[in-house]
């Protein structure tokens, strides 16, 4: 699903992988008024900031040896939170609370959220679109919706 139908009282999830944002829609579509209604953040520096180890070590057949690719802490911690994102969504729809979601996420953020997020939810889906708008204000995600739907 790509098209993102943002109707009045469609609840919109705009995240990455450090922060993510939980609003209901109380405009209408052609003129979102975003309404906050949960935030979600985690500090996550680089991976190098994080440390590291030497990257490992495997036996091929022989005396050979090869390196394995370094673990990509950043990316690890990134997927943990969008877990638990995905957890907090998952509950609230099957609650009834959330009965209609938007999702707007960069691809990578997408992909995960689409692997953790319930049946239930899916069922629920008024679209997605794979854009960065998490470290933008509000005012700035209603407007680009509102161009969005314009052209």
């Amino acid at each position: 699903m790509s098209e993102l139908v943002l109707r009045h009282g469609t609840w919109l999830l705009v995240c990455d992988g450090q922060r993510a944002l939980l609003f209901q829609n109380t405009g209408e579509y052609a003129r979102p008024r975003l309404e906050s209604r949960e935030t979600f953040r985690q500090d996550n520096p680089l991976s190098h900031a994080q440390g590291s180890a030497p990257p490992g070590r495997v036996f091929a057949s022989g005396e050979r040896r090869a390196a394995t690719e370094e673990t990509d802490l950043h990316q690890q911690a990134a997927e943990r939170f969008l877990g638990n994102v995905a957890k907090n969504v998952n509950r609230r729809v099957k609650k009834g609370e959330i009965q209609h979601l938007g999702i707007i996420a960069p691809a990578r953020a997408m992909g995960t959220l689409r692997a953790q997020l319930s049946e239930q939810v899916r069922a629920v889906l008024a679209g997605e679109l794979v854009r960065d708008y998490a470290g933008m204000p509000v005012h700035e995600i209603e407007l680009s919706l509102t161009r969005l739907v314009l052209h």
